[in-house]
């Protein structure tokens, strides 16, 4: 598992690969290795989409080059103006923000957003999990010390049960081959959705969606591992991981959104109703 320490100046001159996963041909795949943090706060969005106001949970926990970089980036998004009867009104949503460092040569790094998330469903409006067994860590993954999170989509019928599931994407903490990744994403997405389909979720009793057939969530389940001594990557620090493939959801009858992998563990996130912006972020 390759973890990233320190500031963003020691990015990766302090990170440190200990992992028990070896094989022939992880160079190429070290090339892919990510240093991100997970960013969150809050947003609001004028009646004319542009960005009337942000903030940052715990600013000062943050470098100040992710500081800027949002600060730069945020008057220039543009969102799809949100009606309310019939009307362009004033919208707010939480925001959580995937920043990735990228290094240029050296001890230069550049800083950019990767995936955006702005939410606008408040707790009563969005299927509540009231039954989440948590999937046993498979034991190969403990004894191989890899890591990972898996983003499950699922569809949530009236009765609150799960009628069908995926792993539409499994970021990994370790370094192997490809064929090695390939088979650590399926080891811990089968076990996220094994857990997956026991769940039973309270439907919405508010919002505009309460009384819809059924709701597609997004819940992030992450598998992690503590190394003797140390805690794990707390607000505002760097974390390292290679990023897996978006997978494609057959059953998916909606257009997939942005936000994947810019969401908070341990949390249910309603798809589709976000707050959407008319173009990509403004990455750095």
């Amino acid at each position: 598992m390759k973890r990233l320490l320190g500031g963003l100046g020691a990015l990766l001159a302090a990170s440190v690969l200990s992992s028990a996963v070896q094989a022939a041909g992880p160079g190429a795949v070290r090339k892919r290795v990510e240093a991100s943090m997970l960013v969150t706060g809050s947003i609001v969005v004028a009646p004319d989409g542009s960005v009337q106001s942000y903030a940052l949970d715990q600013p000062e926990k943050l470098p100040p080059a992710v500081v800027e970089l949002v600060g730069k980036s945020a008057p220039q998004w543009r969102f799809r103006p949100v009606q309310v009867d019939g009307r362009p009104a004033t919208a707010k949503a939480a925001m959580s923000l995937r920043v990735v460092a990228d290094q240029l040569g050296g001890d230069r790094y550049t800083v950019s957003i990767r995936d955006t998330r702005f939410g606008q469903d408040a707790p009563g409006e969005r299927p509540a999990l009231q039954d989440r067994r948590a999937p046993a860590y498979p034991r190969e993954a403990v004894m191989a010390r890899v890591s990972g999170t898996v983003y499950l989509l699922l569809r949530v019928g009236r009765d609150g049960r799960v009628e069908d599931e995926a792993a539409e994407q499994v970021n990994l903490g370790a370094v192997a081959s490809d064929n090695e990744l390939a088979h650590w994403r399926q080891v811990l997405a089968q076990a996220a959705l094994g857990a997956a389909r026991g769940w039973h979720f309270e439907p919405p009793t508010a919002g505009p969606r309460a009384g819809a057939k059924e709701w597609v969530v997004r819940v992030p389940v992450a598998f992690r591992l503590r190394e003797r001594g140390a805690g794990l990557p707390g607000y505002g620090q760097w974390e390292a991981y290679v990023p897996g493939p978006r997978e494609p959801v057959p059953w998916l009858h909606q257009k997939p959104v942005a936000g994947g992998d810019a969401l908070p563990d341990g949390g249910v996130y309603l798809v589709g109703g976000d707050l959407q912006l008319a173009a990509p972020p403004h990455p750095g």
